[in-house]
């Protein structure tokens, strides 16, 4: 049986071009709404990707995202903002995109089609068996996204996917497959929407747990971020002012001197 793309699908609108502006977003939130479903659906896989994750991030494995168009720049995006939102290094989370980073504005011809180049993008960061490797395609069928996964699977990387189609030739790569089936697209064939949403969310929650794992947030506050504008010393401040019922501008001097709500808690332990 030949593998069948549900994201290749005919739309279950028809005649957009003729739709009011209200119709089209209304219809659009009615399809946007099937992405939280659809992840819902795949928490068992979720989960047990970051339960076996943040053990080998605390040994001093990485994990890395690895995609094409829509998919690469959403596993580009997740990473970069790990080192603001949780002050960790930047080689921490790191992704990888087909065509590399001039793709991230500009489509790249033939990139996605290369089976080789993706591991060899990987090796260009010396991913080890301590690492993680999750691919990333909505189709489930990129070429350069299950060329990386069959090579790091083969030298002991744990590998996991994130695809939109059911049973999909990429899935087959992984150990941990991770399946957010969404339906076909507004637009047909249109996987930057309802897929991209439903990707994006799966990355929050894969690296957002594995930053909790991590030890990057104390109670629900998020203690490590980097104090790059005055939006986020403030932020800080109040919470040193919360932690330790000091007044406002005690607490910025204490904050600004150890660089990091993290850092004045561990002098100025609660009692």
């Amino acid at each position: 049986m030949a593998f069948e793309k549900i994201t290749e699908k005919s739309s279950l609108y028809d005649n957009l071009d003729s739709m009011s502006p209200s119709e089209i977003v209304k219809c659009m939130n009615q399809e946007d709404r099937k992405a939280a479903e659809a992840v819902g659906n795949a928490l068992p896989q979720i989960s047990e990707l970051v339960e076996r994750l943040v053990p080998r991030m605390k040994e001093g494995g990485r994990l890395f995202y690895i995609g094409a168009g829509t998919s690469g720049r959403l596993g580009v995006l997740d990473a970069s903002e790990i080192p603001p939102t949780f002050g960790m290094p930047a080689t921490t989370v790191i992704g990888l995109i087909a065509g590399g980073d001039h793709a991230l504005r500009n489509p790249v011809e033939g990139a996605e089609d290369d089976t080789e180049q993706g591991w060899k993008d990987l090796l260009a960061h010396n991913i080890n068996d301590k690492d993680t490797l999750v691919g990333i395609a909505a189709s489930g069928t990129t070429p350069y996204v299950i060329g990386a996964l069959r090579e790091a699977r083969k030298n002991g990387v744990l590998t996991a996917s994130i695809a939109c189609n059911p049973s999909s030739p990429m899935a087959e790569e992984a150990e941990i497959a991770i399946e957010i089936i969404v339906g076909p697209e507004f637009v047909t064939g249109s996987s930057r929407m309802k897929a991209g949403t439903a990707q994006k969310m799966t990355l929050n929650m894969i690296s957002t747990a594995a930053m909790i794992g991590l030890g990057r947030v104390k109670g629900n506050r998020m203690i490590n971020m980097q104090l790059s504008n005055a939006k986020l010393v403030d932020r800080g401040t109040r919470m040193i002012v919360d932690s330790l019922g000091i007044p406002y501008d005690q607490a910025q001097q204490l904050l600004l001197l150890h660089g990091s709500v993290a850092e004045v808690m561990k002098k100025f332990p609660k009692e």
